[in-house]
């Protein structure tokens, strides 16, 4: 983008602008260019046209009234000759050459000069316009002023950055221009930059930083706004960019805990470092810094836990590891840790939790005593002992025992460092100096552990000194003896007393007084070596057992001796006690060429009396340290005679030692420089105020000796043992500490240490003692509050409790007995580490609907004492209990159809409207809404419904799905019932079972139904109901609809399962799938099935031929031999006879699908083949194919079956109903048949000669692929069955012997139950046409016509409907009626395409009984066409041979071939009773039919044709043509009429015309013997007889004479008769014609014309049936009265007589 000042713009009606400014600034409008604009330089070369040249010639460095000139080159690149012609610049400020034609060759070029002059300062531009033959182009010329410009990026995208986070990037900008300019930019927060401002020089270029620093997660879209120019009057943007997200870190650690993860470095040794690793994830897609940091810790609590990484980044999508090293310094420790992950603008913290603990060694000694025995005085003995360490901890040792001859007893090595899990075998050594027994207890020193101790025990005779010899026993009953106090008497004394009975021995040999004295308390380990070091008094200086304690019977003073004078030789004393009530010897041992020596080397010491030993040192050696340890044993006198001693009084000698330093260097000599290690210089005491110990060790790093002293004074509550001694070389001395912190001691305490008797050689020792009080910090001021909770149910909450010290702390929760049912705590005791933060879990278990208040309390005490006083802590527990329920979110679930064997899952939603979560537990009840299924079978019925979840708990306002399973196992209704019993904390049920919601569903096979059948080729003469029984439809829906056998189910999808070609036969179901016969050679039989899918589930169906079945062998495993079926079977399959497209398929509720059947007619005989019909999870049926193929020649009559079955007859009957049996001609040729009647004579003979079964036509002529109807007649005497072998001979053919059966009934004995209805065995048989066959262009409204039941004599109407669907196509039609019966009108016509037509088909039933199967056919073809029309008809442009050809055909007559018609099957079915047999089993239907009365019954059994009345001259009308132009003619004069307004006003006008006398009626015939011959009832309504009248012709209506029954009233009647016998004579006569049958004839037919006329309006669109009735309005009651009354008035006045007789009339009416 450009940034620049602009000129203004052109105009676009002008050459050439200029733009008029000043010297001075500029205004600060800018314009911005694009990158385009900017990369076409000026001196960019175009081609135009085939000219090479400049785009435009700019002028930019100019001044006023100078000429400034420039070279326009044009080149010629193309490869042919170039005539160019130009137009000089309009404006005066450009010239050039005067217009010329410039000619270029290929590859020349011309060189143009233009001279700018210009007169003012401003922007000039013009244009050079060039024309050639091929066009024109223009050069632009343009004279700019300097002015300033930026060239500035559009938009600069800085890299996504998490809050509080920053990023950053950089873009360059140049100055454009040639002057220098000046930038400042200013943008908006959170965006920055560097530099803001500064100065470019022409074409320089400025690198900015941007700095983008987000406080919220946003998209930031921000303009920054640069003002350039001398002072910024020009300004230009640049959209600045930037992503914010919050940023998201997760720690990854081994462990975790609520609220945090937990990194344990387990078991760690004292004074190791264990490092070990953290992950810190960064999911998101920015980079994002963070800090770790440590939470708050008890103060003065070490520091053990380093972290690697403070802080640092994380990038997008990775990870970093963070080392923590844990260094461990107090043992059997655990310290605990938190890490804070924090990240900038985070929304939360992480926490780490470190743990460890710290682990010390685990020494022993293999003995804790040595016997040496009994040594000569000057000899020694050895002996060993095993220092262990069976821990994996490295262990330090230091035995206090000096090795510098000053001791009997010698130990190597005396200090040492064990490794992890060894041992190391010491040598001691001992060289006693004097008689007498020795025993010393040596202490070894170790390192973070107590103390361990060596007894050491030897005896020394000399030649005249035997003592008591020293034995391992001696040393149990001493202990003994001291705990009871009895060692500080001597052994004599002791004997005297066992003499004088005041002691006594136990069962252990050892002494007890009689009254047995407080017992001594043990010492602890840390405490004896105290004691020892201190001789004796330190315990009472340390606020021990005090001065009047037994345990110490001899005593040093000092125990330490320091001869710090140089090389003088100097003295000090030492004083030892006697604390015992006997006298002592004491005696020390000497050590040859030892710089310190003890004067005395030996005394007696009376009891409780003191002495004085003088200790001196003389150095032997200028410059040099020494130290050692003198060893004085002290032991009673009594003890050197051991004829004086009893073995049970014999205590062993005490040894004390006097620890004692000096050094030889000379006044002003430098001591040396020590080299050592102090391990922990910080120590820190556990913060209780008891006596505690710690151990130090100090090793000597040098190759010279180094000694060490401590000011006791220094911190007088910290003991320090030793105080002084000297470390040889490469050993080290391990400090043991003492001490007992106090409240108001400083939290630091120094001790000095001094190295090699020099001021100079300092270590300071920093001691923590301070106590703590033990403190804990619970989790939200002391208060815990529970969600509300169902009465008996639990609710959970955590509560963190955390210790504050720097103490172990043991603390136990203890809720008053009350509230233990109703609150409870996990775990509600254990032990809190420093700092440590535990979380538990408190539970609460409401039993009332109420608020609960509650106080526990928190009882903690330190884990090292655990008798002190306890503290404790109150918590507040609020809870609140409710009642809860739930319920689901719908009443009923419908699953709908579920497949048997198959599951479906499901969720039922529940929810919970309350305040409280419910815990419940579901149950499941099912039941069987089948009401065929026995209750037993329901019972035992396994639940199909299956929870994934019985039990749960539903939140508070919340909704839950409980995923649920169906198994139907039977195909029946389910239901099931879904309660929930709410339950408490512990399991149990709360209450009864409560209704949740019903869950209902069935179980289903997978179901089909065949819904059409259509059939084409060799077969297309069958009609549907045929072919429905040839392939046995209704038996096979019937099998579909049957649930499967469990071996059915065997497999439940095709599989390939047997190794035979004959496969095994899971199913019982097994059909006939007849394809009839044809003959060799004929169009294969085609059978079009439609199946449809009528259930809910999606179908896989398969047929299975028996090579789809057999598992496919290797030709070796074949064994080659084969049955006469397999062979049979691999015929037919081989050549493929029969087929079946397509062979499988899914179908999906409601889909239908057609599938062919074909069987090819190439072989003669007859074809088998087993197709398993197979429904994936369903049914299998076996179909048996079967088809039939003959000779061209042979005559061949085609049977099903070899035996049929009559309908059932009444026995009594006169006229038993008339059957039919089919018979189909499966050949090419006519065939004539002929049935066997001398069977049906036999039977005829066995029955008295009652013909129980005739045959009406027992012989006959069949076309090919037609059927002819054999006729029967079926009357049994009997009600049995009977049953007649009839052969049925074929002329030139075969016969085929059949069995009949028939069935007679007795209707007194069945009842209402006798099987007279029309039971049509294909009711099933769908009426209409589903499918179309190819080609099909005709279709019939319905192909099934079921009548029903109907009497004789009576006619029965069905309309049809024949459409054309074909879109260009005229079809003929002819009905093919070859039944008298039956008739269709029309009976033939044209249909062009999309055109319908309306059929009438009339059944008219005979006068006897018979059953109507007639399949009627409708034969469709096209127009005929000629061969030469057809020729003539194409639409290619024939060649020359053609045309010749199609001359010569032109000229030879062609007789027109017909085509071949499609045939459309219409079956009617219809039973004819008799009128007395109708009238009794079917009164209700009587009266839909009209009976033809005209027409009389074949057989008349009511009487005889003499009873009938002579003819007249009338003629009959039979049916035909007269019938039916008589009754067109009276239909449309009665509808004439019927429409005619004058003849509706002379019907009411006629009312009260007289009834018009008509002679040729009369009641009753003319008798010449009666005078007065009349009815033979008077005229209802008078008293006389009617008057006599002459003969009357009889009248003769449809061929039967009936007697009107009317007298023809002659001239001779008295004028005096009155009006109301005229008006019963008319009534009589109009009753009369009402009953005539020939009237009854006429208007059913003019009743049923007007019907077919109504349809056919309606369905050509003249009348619409259901448009509403129109509405008519009349006038006033009142009016229709007046005018009604005037009327009536009016004629009674002008003809009274007539006004009354009409009133007569009326009456009588």
């Amino acid at each position: 983008m450009l940034a620049e000042v602009p000129g203004n713009p052109l105009s676009s009606g002008l050459l050439w602008t200029a733009t008029r400014g000043k010297d001075e600034k500029r205004p600060g409008l800018t314009l911005q260019r694009s990158g385009d604009a900017q990369r076409k330089m000026p001196s960019q070369r175009c081609c135009f046209l085939g000219v090479e040249t400049w785009e435009e010639l700019k002028w930019e460095d100019w001044e006023l009234g100078g000429e400034f000139t420039k070279t326009l080159l044009l080149k010629n690149i193309h490869s042919k000759l170039q005539k160019l012609r130009f137009r000089p610049p309009a404006s005066k400020f450009f010239t050039t050459l005067f217009p010329q034609i410039i000619t270029l060759s290929p590859g020349t070029s011309f060189s143009l000069p233009v001279t700018f002059r210009p007169l003012d300062r401003c922007e000039y531009q013009d244009t050079i316009e060039f024309h050639s033959k091929d066009g024109l182009f223009q050069v632009s010329l343009r004279a700019t002023i300097p002015h300033h410009a930026l060239d500035v990026p559009e938009s600069v995208l800085l890299p996504p950055c998490a809050v509080l986070h920053q990023s950053q990037t950089v873009f360059m900008f140049r100055n454009a221009s040639k002057l220098q300019t000046g930038f400042r930019w200013e943008v908006p927060s959170p965006f920055q930059l560097c530099p803001e401002s500064g100065m470019l020089e022409p074409g320089q270029e400025c690198r900015v930083a941007v700095l983008f620093r987000p406080r919220e997660a946003l998209v930031y879209q921000v303009q920054a706004s640069c003002a350039f120019g001398d002072e910024g009057e020009n300004s230009c943007t640049v959209l600045l960019q930037g992503l914010s997200k919050y940023p998201f870190l997760q720690i990854s650690a081994p462990g975790q805990e609520e609220g945090c993860k937990v990194l344990e470095f387990g078991n760690v040794p004292v004074g190791c470092n264990m490092e070990r690793h953290f992950e810190i994830l960064n999911p998101s897609s920015i980079t994002t810094s963070f800090s770790l940091s440590r939470m708050q810790r008890p103060p003065l609590s070490e520091s053990v836990f380093q972290c690697g990484i403070q802080k640092g980044e994380v990038a997008p999508r990775t990870s970093i590891r963070v080392p923590v090293i844990f260094s461990p310094g107090t043992v059997d420790s655990t310290t605990v840790d938190y890490l804070s992950l924090t990240c900038p603008g985070a929304l939360s913290k992480t926490l780490l939790k470190v743990t460890g603990t710290c682990i010390g060694p685990q020494v022993s000694l293999s003995s804790s005593m040595l016997d040496f025995g009994c040594v000569d005085e000057g000899e020694e003995a050895l002996r060993t002992v095993d220092i262990i360490n069976s821990s994996s901890v490295e262990a330090q040792y230091q035995f206090d025992l000096d090795a510098t001859g000053h001791s009997v007893f010698t130990l190597e090595p005396a200090c040492g460092t064990l490794p992890p899990n060894s041992h190391r075998r010491l040598r001691l050594l001992f060289r006693p100096h004097h008689p007498m027994g020795h025993h010393r207890r040596v202490v070894c020193l170790l390192l973070h552990r107590e103390p361990l101790f060596l007894d050491l025990i030897g005896t020394c005779h000399s030649e005249q000194l035997k003592p008591a010899i020293l034995h391992p026993r001696h040393l149990v009953l001493y202990r003994q003896h001291l705990a009871r106090g009895l060692t500080c008497y001597p052994p004599d004394v002791l004997g005297a007393m066992l003499a004088e009975d005041k002691i006594q021995v136990d069962l252990e040999g050892a002494l007890m007084l009689q009254e047995d004295p407080a017992a001594v308390p043990e010492k602890s380990p840390m405490e004896e070596y105290y004691q020892g070091c201190a001789g004796g008094k330190a315990e009472a200086e340390l606020g021990g057992r005090g001065e009047g304690s037994n345990s110490s019977h001899i005593t040093v003073d000092p125990p330490e001796l320091l001869f710090h004078n140089g090389s003088v030789s100097t003295s000090q004393s030492v004083t030892l006690s006697n604390h015992t009530k006997g006298k002592l010897s004491l005696i020390w041992t000497p050590a040859p060429n030892s710089s310190f020596s003890v004067t005395p080397s030996s005394c007696d010491l009376g009891p409780l009396k003191s002495t004085a030993f003088r200790v001196s040192y003389t150095p032997k050696q200028h410059n040099t340290f020494h130290g050692a340890q003198l060893e004085c044993f002290a032991l009673y006198k009594v003890l050197r005679d051991h004829r004086q001693v009893e073995d049970r009084t014999l205590c062993p000698p005490w040894c004390v030692t006097v620890r004692v330093i000096g050094h030889s260097f000379q006044p002003g000599r430098e001591h040396f420089i020590p080299r050592f290690s102090l391990q922990r210089p910080r120590v820190v005491f556990p913060a209780l105020s008891l006596v505690s110990y710690r151990t130090v060790l100090l090793e000597n790093m040098g190759d010279l000796p180094l000694v060490f002293r401590l000011d006791p004074e220094e911190c007088p509550s910290v003991s320090v043992q030793p105080t002084s001694g000297l470390v040889q070389p490469g050993h080290h001395q391990i400090l043991t500490l003492r001490t007992t912190p106090a409240e108001d001691c400083p939290a630091k305490l120094p001790i000095t240490l001094h190295f090699n008797a020099s001021p100079k050689h300092t270590q300071e020792l920093s001691v923590v003692s301070v106590v703590e009080k033990p403190c804990l910090s619970l989790e939200g001021d002391g208060s815990l509050f529970f969600k509300p909770t169902a009465m008996g149910s639990r609710s959970q909450s955590p509560y963190r409790v955390r210790n504050l010290t720097r103490l172990p702390l043991r603390f136990r929760w203890r809720i008053p007995v009350p509230d233990q049912r109703i609150i409870s705590v996990a775990p509600d005791t254990g032990v809190l580490q420093p700092n440590e933060t535990m979380v538990q879990t408190w539970s609460f278990t409401p039993f009332e609907e109420m608020v609960y208040n509650l106080k526990p309390n928190l009882t903690f005490w330190p884990i090292q004492t655990p008798g002190c006083r306890k503290s404790r802590l109150p918590l507040k527990v609020v809870g609140m209990a409710s009642k809860g329920s739930i319920q689901a979110e719908h009443g009923v679930l419908n699953l709908g159809e579920v497949l048997v064997g198959d599951c479906r899952s499901f969720e039922v939603p529940l929810i919970n409207n309350g305040s409280c979560s419910v815990s419940f537990c579901l149950a499941v009840q099912q039941s069987l809404l089948d009401p065929g299924l026995p209750e037993n079978s329901q019972k035992k019925d396994p639940v199909a419904l299956e929870l994934d979840s019985e039990r749960g708990t539903i939140p508070a306002r919340s909704r839950l799905l409980i995923r649920s399973t169906v198994r139907p196992a039977r195909r029946t209704r389910y239901c099931w019932d879904l309660t929930y019993q709410t339950l408490s904390s512990a399991g149990s049920v709360l209450d009864a079972p409560q209704a949740l919601c019903q869950v209902q569903g069935e179980g289903v096979f997978p179901t089909l139904e065949v819904t059409d059948v259509r059939c084409s080729g060799s077969v297309e003469g069958l009609s549907k109901l045929q072919i429905w029984s040839l392939f046995s439809l209704g038996h096979l829906n019937a099998h579909l609809q049957r649930d499967p056998a469990p071996p059915e189910l065997t497999y439940r999808v095709p599989t390939r399962h047997s190794l035979r070609r004959c496969p095994s036969i899971f199913t019982a179901a097994m059909l006939d799938f007849n394809f009839s016969a044809a003959p060799l050679g004929s169009d294969p039989s085609n059978v079009l099935l439609m199946f449809e899918n009528t259930g809910s589930i999606p179908v896989e169906w398969s047929f299975l031929f028996p090579e789809d079945q057999q598992i496919e062998l290797e030709y070796w495993a074949e064994t080659g031999e084969f049955s006469a079926t397999e062979l049979h079977h691999m015929k037919a399959q081989d050549n493929r006879l029969f087929n079946i497209a397509p062979r499988s398929g899914k179908l999906h509720p409601g889909q239908q699908k057609a599938v062919t059947f074909s069987y090819r007619h190439n072989f003669v005989g007859t074809d088998r083949l087993p197709v398993l019909f197979k429904l994936s999870h369903g049914r299998e049926i076996l179909l048996n194919f079967m088809g039939v193929t003959v000779e061209r020649d042979r005559h061949y009559l085609h049977f099903t079956c070899t035996k049929h079955v009559f309908a059932p007859v009444p026995i009594g009957g006169f006229s038993p109903p008339k059957q039919v049996y089919e018979l189909y001609n499966g050949g090419a040729v006519p065939l004539r048949y002929r049935v066997d009647t001398e069977p049906l004579e036999q039977l005829t003979a066995d029955n008295f000669g009652h013909p129980v079964l005739q045959c009406l036509n027992p012989q006959g002529e069949v076309t090919p692929g037609r059927t002819a109807l054999l006729e029967w007649v079926l009357s049994p005497l009997e009600a049995k069955t009977y049953s007649v072998d009839i052969s049925i001979h074929v002329l030139e053919g075969d016969t085929m012997l059949l069995t009949f059966e028939g069935c007679g009934f007795d209707n007194s004995v069945l009842g209402e139950s006798a099987p007279l209805q029309l039971h049509d065995g294909y009711m099933s048989v769908p009426s209409t046409q589903r499918m179309a066959l190819p080609n099909q262009v005709l279709f019939l409204s319905e192909e099934r016509l079921c009548l029903g039941d109907i009497p004789v004599c009576s006619r029965s109407t069905r309309v049809l409907f024949l459409t054309n669907v074909s879109h260009s196509d005229r079809v003929l039609y002819n009905w093919n009626l070859t039944d008298q019966s039956v008739q269709i009108y029309p009976e033939h016509g044209a249909l062009s395409p999309g055109e319908s037509s309306l059929c009438i088909l009339t059944l008219q039933a005979s006068g006897s009984p018979s059953f109507y199967q007639l399949d009627i056919i409708c034969e469709t073809l096209p127009p005929i066409c000629s061969s030469s029309a057809v020729v003539g008809g194409m639409c290619t442009r024939p060649s020359r041979a053609e045309r010749r050809a199609q001359r010569e055909a032109s000229q030879v007559w062609r007789r027109p071939e017909p085509p071949c018609p499609t045939l459309l099957h219409l079956g009617v079915t219809a039973r004819s009773h008799s009128l007395l047999e109708f009238q009794t089993f079917f009164p209700s239907l009587l009266s839909t039919h009209h009976i033809n009365r005209s027409a009389r019954p074949n057989v008349t059994r009511c009487g005889s044709r003499q009873s009938r009345p002579p003819s007249v001259d009338m003629p009959p009308l039979s049916h035909g043509p007269e019938r039916e132009i008589i009754t067109h003619t009276l239909t449309s004069i009665f509808r004439s009429l019927l429409d005619d307004p004058h003849f509706h006003h002379s019907l009411v006008n006629g009312v009260a015309e007289p009834v018009p006398y008509f002679t040729q009626l009369r009641q009753t015939a003319y008798t010449p013997t009666t005078p007065l011959p009349g009815a033979a009832t008077p005229y209802p309504g008078t008293r006389e007889a009617p008057p006599p009248c002459p003969p009357t012709p009889q009248l003769l209506m449809g061929g039967s004479l009936y007697s009107a029954g009317v007298t023809e009233v002659t001239k001779q009647q008295p004028q005096t008769q009155k009006p109301t016998v005229k008006r019963e004579r008319q009534l009589n006569v109009q009753e009369t014609i009402r009953r005539l049958p020939e009237f009854c004839d006429v208007t059913e037919e003019v009743l049923l014309n007007t019907l077919q006329n109504l349809m056919m309006e309606a369905f050509l669109g003249e009348l619409v049936l259901t448009a509403r009735p129109r509405i008519i309005a009349l006038p006033p009651v009142s009016a229709r009265r007046n005018s009604c009354g005037s009327r009536r008035l009016s004629r009674g006045g002008a003809d009274p007589d007539r006004s009354r007789e009409t009133r007569g009339g009326s009456s009588g009416s």
